[in-house]
C-alpha cells in the first residue's frame, strides 16, 4: 500500500508545501508563488492544495502530515534568551510574546485548524501530525535527495529551535548528528547582520551582500576577527554578542557595532558608498573561510569524499565554489531549496527513512551525467498545457503565434541572438528560490549593454547586481574552470581564460559600481567584475526543452549560453501562472514572452497604459 507523506514549512521565512509518494518527491512549491507576497511566511494552504491537486488525491488520503520544526524547543529558547538578557529587549519581548502565546506555541492547534479550512474534514479525521527538528530537516533535505549512498552534511542558517550550525554523516537511510554550534553564535545572523548594516533587508538581501563584495576590498577582516568573533582550528565559532542586537532588540547590530565600523547603518535606497563594498567583501571573506574550515572538519570526522549542503547559508554560491574547489571533497551537492522552504521536502523525507525506517536505494548509478539526483531538476510545481494557456490570451485579446517546439526552438534562439529580451514560461515551476529555465527571463550574454537592460528596465532592481549564465553541460569547461556540474546554479565558477579579455584603460580606471560596465569576456553581461559567474549547467536529461535552445543559440551564435534570471521583476515572487507571466511581460520592457508553444510580440499588442509603480505594489526585497 502506498503512503503519502505531506510536508510543511510555514510562520517563520519561506512557507513552502511538499508531497512525497514512498520516498519518491512528487511535487513542492513556496506558498509565495500563488500569494504573490514575497517570502510569505503564512500557512502553505494554496501550495497544499497544489500538491494535494497536483495527485489527485484529497488530504484524507495522506498518511502523515509532518512539520518541520519544533515550535516547544524554539519557544524555550526564545524565552531562555530573553530571561538571560533582562531586562534589556523588553520591547522586543512584549511584542513576540503575544504571537507565541496565541498561535505558535500551540501549532498543533493552529495546524489542524487551517487544515480543517482546507479539507473541511473533522478533526479527529486530520492525519496523524509529526514535527521534526529544524536542522533535522535541512539535513534531510541535503542527503536523502542527493545521488550519494553516503557523504558528509553541513547544515548552516539563522537559528532552528537552538542550532544554528550541524554536522551530520548520512549513510543509507541513517542521518546521525555529530555536532553543532547553538544560538546565539550564527555564522547566518553574523552574515545578516551586515546584510542590515549595508541598508538591505535581512532573509531577503544577503544574497546582495554576495553580489556586492567583489566591488569591494576585504579591509575589515581583521576587525571582524579581532572584535567580533573568536573562531577555532574546527570551523567553531563564538560571537561577542555586545556588537549585536539580534537576541532580544529589534534591529541586528548594536551602537558599538556602529561605532566600530564608523557610523549608522546605510539607508535602504541610498546611495551605497566604499565602506559598503569593503564589508560585504570581508564578511564575505571571513563566511567563506569559516566554512572551509568546517568543511574540513566534517571530512575528518567522517571521512566521506561526498559533501551535502543545506540551511539558508548554503545558498551563498560563493562559499560553495570556494569549497568545491579546494578539493577536500570529490564531489558536492547542495539543496535547491537549501533555505526554510526545502525544510517541508527534508521534513517529509525524515519520517519516511527514519520514522518508519524505509530502506533507501539510489534510482542511477554513477554516470557521466553525475548531477542526477532525486530533486528532478527541481521541477516540482504547477504546469499549464498549451490548449488551457491559448484560452487565456484570446480571453486577454492577446495576439499570439503557434508553433510546433522544433519551430519554437529556431524562432526563440534567432530572436535573442538579436538583441531581444524573452520571458519564457514552460512545463513544471521550479522549486526553491532559483528559475532553472522554467520561469526564466532569458538574453544574449555576449552583449555588453543587456546586463544593465535587463536590471534597470526588465527587473526595477539594483544596477551592480550580476546576472547568471546557463551553459550546456557538455560545453562548460569550454567556458567555466570548474568541472563540477551546477544544475542549481548554486556554484559560482571562475571563467576560463580563454573567454577572458582584456580591460581598456578607460575601463581599467573605473571605479565602484561602474566596474560593471567594463567588458572583461566574450560573455560580459554575465561575466562579474572579479571574472567569476555563478553557473547553471543544462542537462538534456532533466530539461531538453531548455537544453535544445542553448544548442540552437550555439549553432546561430557559437555561443552555448544564456542569461538566465528569474521572470519577475524586484519585489515580486517568480511568476506561477500564465496570468502572473502576463502581467509582468505587460510591465516590463521584456519583448517577447513564450509560454509552451506561443509567441506573443509585444510590439503588436494593444495593451492598456499602466502607471503603477512596482516599488509601490511590492516592498522593497
Amino acid at each position: 500500500m502506498s503512503t503519502f507523506i505531506l510536508g510543511i514549512s510555514s510562520y517563520y521565512h519561506d512557507s513552502a508545501a511538499a508531497l512525497i509518494l514512498d520516498g519518491s518527491i512528487i511535487s513542492a512549491a513556496q506558498e509565495e508563488r500563488f500569494s504573490r507576497k514575497k517570502h510569505d511566511s503564512s500557512f502553505p494552504s494554496q501550495a497544499i492544495q497544489f500538491c494535494l491537486k497536483e495527485s489527485d488525491i484529497s488530504l484524507d488520503q495522506i498518511n502523515y502530515i509532518v512539520f518541520y520544526d519544533k515550535p516547544f524547543v524554539k519557544f524555550e529558547r526564545l524565552l531562555e534568551t530573553y530571561l538571560s538578557y533582562a531586562p534589556k529587549g523588553f520591547k522586543s519581548f512584549l511584542k513576540s510574546m503575544p504571537v507565541w502565546i496565541g498561535e505558535k506555541l500551540f501549532l498543533k492547534h493552529v495546524i489542524k485548524k487551517e487544515l480543517i479550512k482546507i479539507s473541511g474534514l473533522k478533526a479527529k479525521n486530520i492525519p496523524t501530525l509529526l514535527f521534526a527538528e529544524h536542522h533535522q530537516s535541512h539535513a534531510a533535505s541535503a542527503f536523502f535527495p542527493s545521488p550519494f549512498e553516503s557523504a558528509a552534511v553541513i547544515c548552516a542558517d539563522g537559528v532552528g529551535e537552538w542550532t544554528t550550525t550541524s554536522l551530520w554523516h548520512g549513510k543509507g537511510n541513517e542521518l546521525v548528528s555529530l555536532c553543532e554550534i547553538n544560538f546565539p553564535h550564527s555564522l547566518g545572523l553574523l552574515y545578516s547582520a551586515f546584510t542590515y548594516y549595508a541598508g538591505f533587508k535581512v532573509n531577503s538581501g544577503e544574497y546582495k551582500l554576495m553580489g556586492l563584495a567583489p566591488y569591494g576590498e576585504p579591509i575589515y577582516k581583521d576587525v571582524i576577527y579581532e572584535k567580533l568573533l573568536d573562531v577555532k582550528d574546527d570551523g567553531s565559532f563564538m560571537l561577542d554578542m555586545s556588537y549585536f542586537d539580534y537576541p532580544t532588540g529589534l534591529r541586528m547590530t548594536s551602537d558599538k557595532f556602529h561605532k566600530l565600523f564608523g557610523g549608522l547603518p546605510r539607508e535602504p535606497e541610498s546611495k551605497i558608498t566604499e565602506r559598503e563594498m569593503n564589508l560585504a567583501s570581508s564578511i564575505q571573506e571571513v563566511t567563506e573561510e569559516i566554512l572551509l574550515k568546517i568543511a574540513e572538519t566534517v571530512k575528518r570526522k567522517t571521512g566521506e569524499s561526498n559533501l551535502c549542503l543545506a540551511g539558508g547559508v548554503a545558498l551563498n554560491s560563493v562559499a560553495n565554489g570556494l569549497i568545491e574547489r579546494s578539493g577536500v571533497f570529490e564531489n558536492i551537492w547542495v539543496q535547491p531549496a537549501a533555505g526554510d522552504a526545502g525544510g517541508a521536502i527534508g521534513s517529509a523525507l525524515a519520517v519516511w527513512y527514519q520514522y518508519l525506517d524505509k530502506s533507501r536505494v539510489l534510482k542511477t548509478k554513477k554516470t557521466e551525467f553525475s548531477h542526477c539526483d532525486q530533486m528532478k531538476g527541481s521541477y516540482l510545481g504547477p504546469n499549464f498545457e498549451t490548449a488551457r494557456i491559448q484560452e487565456f490570451l484570446k480571453e486577454q485579446n492577446v495576439i499570439f503565434e503557434y508553433y510546433d517546439f522544433e519551430k519554437l526552438i529556431e524562432i526563440v534562439a534567432k530572436l535573442i541572438s538579436e538583441g531581444n529580451v524573452v520571458g519564457w514560461f514552460q512545463g513544471r515551476m521550479e522549486f526553491g528560490p532559483r528559475a532553472l529555465g522554467n520561469r526564466s527571463i532569458l538574453g544574449d550574454p555576449r552583449d555588453k549593454n543587456m546586463q544593465s537592460k535587463m536590471n534597470l528596465k526588465i527587473k526595477f532592481r539594483e544596477s551592480f547586481r550580476p546576472f547568471a549564465p546557463s551553459v550546456l553541460f557538455e560545453k562548460r569547461e569550454d567556458w567555466f574552470s570548474s568541472s563540477a556540474p551546477s544544475p542549481y546554479m548554486l556554484t559560482v565558477s571562475s571563467l576560463n581564460p580563454s573567454q577572458c579579455v582584456s580591460v581598456s584603460e578607460v575601463e581599467e580606471k573605473l571605479i565602484g559600481i561602474n566596474r560593471i560596465n567594463a567588458v572583461r569576456s566574450t560573455i560580459p553581461a554575465v561575466t562579474h567584475v572579479n571574472y567569476s559567474a555563478r553557473v547553471q549547467t543544462v542537462h538534456r536529461e532533466t530539461n531538453e526543452l531548455y537544453w535544445s535552445l542553448l544548442r540552437k543559440f550555439e549553432n546561430i551564435t557559437g555561443c552555448p549560453l544564456l542569461i538566465n534570471t528569474s521572470f519577475n521583476v524586484r519585489g515580486e515572487p517568480i511568476v506561477c501562472s500564465p496570468q502572473n507571466a502576463l502581467n509582468c511581460f505587460k510591465r516590463s520592457e521584456i519583448d517577447y514572452l513564450v509560454m509552451e508553444n506561443l509567441v506573443i510580440e509585444k510590439s503588436l499588442q494593444n495593451f492598456p497604459k499602466d502607471n503603477r509603480s512596482w516599488k509601490t505594489e511590492y516592498p522593497l526585497d
